[in-house]
């Protein structure tokens, strides 16, 4: 376990009055990655299931996801072009040699851009030899575009300026402040804005923690030439303003404690054995809860706060499937 210590943190305290109660929601974190996934969903695939590739003779595509995700942000660069890892892949990209992605066999690539470059980086898709689903593209492609590497049936998903799910996280302004993925407190917020978090994001949410610090801002911005942070300001813009966000998110804080109390081990954070992670995510878990609950909260927030869970406070996006 790292050694590293996260910032100190204090702030006004929350009125206790005005606080609804966080109940716990589940007697284990074991009940809660068992039970079915419902309170917000992805945008699903059909025919996502992975098999592994074959090298294919003349395709101009990499075989190994992550290493072809960061040739397209290169080329995206190289354009001029905005255009960012998000999902697991960019938890991948922060941490490499993490085992626990290492064996999984992932293929999909998830993309974020901004809305001014949004034609032109489906253009460079295609060249770099992605197949669009014209169907789909013309009909939400203004908001989230979906291409396929066919010979590896491998989808791409390119958002564009927001990400919707359970909560909502513009970041079209925030492309530039981190490379070659979204920065990182959008990373752990896309996270912990899942209503029904499961397993596998409590355990991305966790390597984020434990491979950087919580900072006043993002750290370095090329995260290959030195280390990003969790920015605290960004994550406290959505809790201190939004009392359903603040909601959810204190909620997963605690799903995360419940885990790290009772089903964490040492390999969940095993990064390939080189090293220990650079902090310890029990020290850093409380001290993002702390950030996050004695943050000042806005009249907007404490008055959403009076009626609670009594009206979801949360979306269900609907499922939008492809052919």
């Amino acid at each position: 376990m790292g050694t590293g210590q996260p910032p100190q943190v204090s702030a006004e305290s929350i009125d206790p009055s005005l606080v609804p109660r966080l109940r716990s929601r589940s007697a284990s974190s074991g009940d809660i990655f068992a039970a079915s996934f419902t309170g917000c969903k992805r945008f699903s695939h059909v025919d996502r299931a992975y098999t592994p590739p074959a090298m294919e003779p003349g395709s101009r595509t990499l075989e190994d996801p992550l290493a072809e995700a960061l040739r397209i942000v290169d080329v995206a660069d190289r354009q001029g072009l905005l255009l960012r890892l998000m999902g697991g892949m960019a938890v991948r990209a922060h941490a490499p040699d993490w085992t626990h992605r290492t064996r999984r066999r992932e293929v999909d690539i998830d993309f974020a851009t901004r809305s001014k470059d949004r034609k032109a980086v489906f253009a460079l898709l295609e060249r770099e030899g992605y197949t669009p689903d014209k169907r789909h593209n013309a009909l939400f492609g203004q908001h989230q575009g979906y291409f396929v590497d066919e010979p590896r049936r491998r989808p791409v998903d390119v958002l564009v300026d927001k990400l919707e799910m359970c909560h909502r996280i513009e970041f079209g302004d925030r492309l530039g402040k981190s490379t070659p993925t979204l920065p990182v407190a959008e990373l752990l917020l896309s996270k912990l804005q899942i209503v029904k978090i499961n397993k596998k994001d409590v355990l991305d949410a966790l390597i984020l923690l434990a491979e950087h610090p919580l900072g006043q801002d993002d750290g370095e911005v090329d995260s290959s030439k030195g280390l990003s942070a969790i920015s605290l300001p960004r994550i406290l813009s959505f809790t201190s303003n939004d009392w359903g966000w603040w909601w959810t998110v204190t909620g997963n804080l605690g799903v995360l404690q419940k885990y790290l109390d009772s089903d964490f081990t040492a390999e969940d954070v095993d990064i390939g054995g080189q090293r220990p992670v650079l902090f310890d995510p029990r020290a850093q878990l409380e001290a993002l809860r702390a950030a996050i609950n004695d943050a000042p909260k806005s009249t907007r927030w404490r008055l959403r706060s009076r009626v609670g869970e009594r009206q979801q406070w949360y979306v269900e996006p609907e499922e939008v499937g492809h052919n």
